[in-house]
């Protein structure tokens, strides 16, 4: 009787985690399709509208300033989300923790900083944001594949099956460029695609990192440890050495987007909406796993297509939508398993 009952209480508190885990991946999939919209608007602002098409040099270049102003701004609004829940003496106590637990999130902002969101912003700018969203959607598949190397996060039939409809749909989406359909030589889109794989690769080790280390700290928290690393990263290593290794102008850049009111309002829309989307994003890799968390997250491209069309009243090209379709079957399709399975994800295969 008592193993009855406790089975049942068991069960509840799965499902609890699974709804939770659910309603936290969702929340990511909205504020992240809504964070395209203000990330490209900043490409059309002056001055990074009239930077010349085959300056790539300087359009790298505004592509890391914007990265870590972003990172900043992020940071800022999380400094605000935790000293309302008064977890900042937490975040203290997390950071220097180095050795143990915030070295993790130092590793997720190289993956999800420098290589992740800068290459969706490289996206952004060089293809477009309904691209750069797209693009990004195979990240669950790194994902479930650093976390089962990693940590033996199970990878169950389902999950294996959503992971081969996932890639499909990313062949999809690249086949079409790779083929001669897309402008792929004449005006540098390789690097708008070489973006989208950043992102998809960067995002994907990110969570499979960052996971690692929420087993023993709040997701809250981590996710400010992990944005305090990326600005140290930008500001004290990345942007220095372009400084020092090549004329481009970056204090110009620095300077215009802290000044230019229009530049300004989209940086803080697109840093709001991230800032509580990965806020989100990490709530749901502790409740149903990374693989799954990431599955549901990948409605972010749902949402940027339908953010898009609202401000453009156009649609995006067919092969964006099929491969925006099998993208999302293959997500419901890696996340289709009984909630118990769920606690038993990082369990030894027998």
């Amino acid at each position: 009787m008592a193993s009855a009952e406790l089975n049942a209480a068991l069960h509840r508190h799965y499902l609890r985690n699974q709804r939770w885990g659910f309603f936290w991946a969702l929340c990511t999939a909205v504020l992240w399709g809504a964070w395209y919209i203000p990330g490209t608007a900043v490409w059309y602002e002056e001055p990074f509208i009239s930077i010349d098409q085959n300056d790539h040099g300087l359009r790298l270049a505004a592509t890391a300033v914007m990265t870590w102003i972003h990172a900043i701004m992020v940071l800022l609004f999380l400094l605000l989300w935790n000293g309302m829940l008064g977890k900042i003496a937490d975040f203290g106590r997390t950071i220097v923790r180095f050795r143990r637990i915030s070295k993790w999130y130092a590793l997720a902002s190289l993956c999800g900083g420098p290589m992740a969101i800068f290459g969706s912003y490289m996206a952004m700018g060089y293809v477009g944001p309904v691209f750069a969203a797209i693009t990004s959607l195979f990240y669950p598949v790194v994902g479930a594949l650093l976390a089962r190397l990693w940590y033996q996060e199970k990878i169950s039939a389902s999950a294996a099956l959503g992971m081969a409809i996932i890639i499909m749909g990313g062949v999809v989406i690249y086949g079409p460029a790779l083929f001669g359909e897309a402008d792929f030589r004449d005006n540098y889109a390789w690097l708008g695609y070489l973006g989208g794989v950043m992102a998809a690769v960067g995002w994907g080790a990110e969570g499979a990192v960052a996971a690692r280390a929420m087993d023993v700290s709040d997701p809250d928290v981590g996710i400010q440890c992990r944005f305090s690393f990326e600005c140290l990263f930008w500001g004290l290593l990345v942007l220095p050495l372009i400084y020092l290794l090549t004329e481009l102008p970056l204090g110009s850049l620095i300077w215009v987007m802290i000044t230019d009111k229009m530049i300004l309002i989209w940086m803080l829309l697109a840093s709001i909406a991230h800032a509580y989307c990965y806020t989100a994003f990490y709530k749901s890799f502790s409740l149903i796993g990374v693989g799954r968390g990431e599955a549901i997250g990948n409605l972010h491209g749902v949402f940027a297509v339908l953010f898009v069309m609202a401000f453009t009243l156009q649609l995006p090209a067919w092969y964006f939508l099929v491969g925006l379709t099998l993208t999302v079957i293959g997500s419901f399709v890696m996340f289709r398993e009984p909630a118990e399975s769920v606690a038993e994800l990082r369990e030894a295969e027998t």
